[in-house]
C-alpha cells in the first residue's frame, strides 16, 4: 500500500493507493493509436495484443518526488492524466509513465515495473471538469543537454474518457477505491528519449488553471 499526500484546492489529505494500473493505447482515433504503436515498434517494442490494454504494476512506484535515479540512459517519461479512486470520489491528476525503453523492447510490463511513476500532488475533483473534459490539455517538455523543447501536447478529446477506461478495465462503472490509473499518452513531437529534466502540465482552458509537475533525472552507471 502506498500512502500519497494529495491536495485538492485548499484541502490536504493522505490517500492509500492499493492498486496501480497503467492503461496503454487509449486514443479514441485508431489512426493516432496506430501511429503511436509504430513509434514504439521503431524502437523494438512489440505490438499490443489488445487495444486498449491494462498493465498492473506495484503501487509503491507512485511518488510525488521531484528527483529520481535511473540505471542507464535508456528511460524516458510520458505525460498522462491519472484517475484516483478515493473514498470521497474520483479525482484527476497528472503523472509520467516513466519507462525503460531498452527493456520495453523485450517486456513491456517489466519495463514499466522498473521505473518510478512521478505524479503531481495536486488533483482536481473529476466532477469539477467533466462537463468540459474534452477541452483539457496535457503537455510535456524535456530538457536535454540544457536545451528545453516541447515533447508532447494534445487535448484529452484524443483520449478515451475515464468512464470508458474504467468500464473496459472493470466491466462496470466503478473503479475500486484505492486505485490509481494512468490513462494514456500522446505521440511525441520529436524523438523518443529522456533528458535531465521532464516537465508536464494538465491545463484547463475554461478556468485557465493548471496542474504542473517536474522532475529531474540522475543516470546511474551500469557496471557489468
Amino acid at each position: 500500500m502506498a500512502l500519497i499526500n494529495l491536495k485538492c484546492g485548499t484541502n490536504l489529505f493522505q490517500s492509500n493507493i492499493e492498486q496501480l494500473v497503467i492503461a496503454g493505447w487509449t486514443g479514441r482515433n485508431r489512426e493516432a493509436v496506430e501511429h503511436h504503436i509504430k513509434e514504439l515498434e521503431a524502437i523494438g517494442v512489440a505490438r499490443p495484443k489488445t487495444v486498449p490494454c491494462f498493465y498492473r504494476v506495484a503501487e509503491y512506484l507512485l511518488s510525488t518526488k521531484s528527483e529520481f535515479q535511473f540505471c542507464g540512459p535508456d528511460s524516458s517519461g510520458e505525460v498522462e492524466y491519472v484517475i484516483f479512486s478515493l473514498p470521497t470520489g474520483l479525482f484527476v491528476g497528472l503523472g509520467s509513465d516513466h519507462t525503460d525503453r531498452k527493456v520495453e523492447a523485450y517486456g513491456v510490463t517489466v519495463s514499466k515495473q522498473m521505473c518510478p511513476k512521478p505524479i503531481s500532488s495536486e488533483v482536481w475533483s473529476l466532477d469539477s471538469v467533466k462537463d468540459h473534459w474534452d477541452q483539457l490539455v496535457t503537455r510535456s517538455w524535456v530538457t536535454r543537454n540544457g536545451h528545453r523543447e516541447l515533447y508532447q501536447e494534445g487535448a484529452l478529446a484524443r483520449m478515451l474518457t475515464p468512464q470508458d477506461l474504467i468500464s473496459q478495465y472493470t466491466g462496470s462503472s466503478l473503479l475500486p477505491v484505492g486505485t490509481a490509473m494512468f490513462c494514456g499518452t500522446h505521440s511525441v513531437l520529436g524523438q523518443i528519449g529522456g533528458g535531465e529534466l521532464f516537465e508536464m502540465e494538465l491545463f484547463d482552458p475554461v478556468t485557465n488553471l493548471s496542474i504542473r509537475h517536474a522532475y529531474r533525472t540522475q543516470i546511474l552507471d551500469i557496471v557489468d
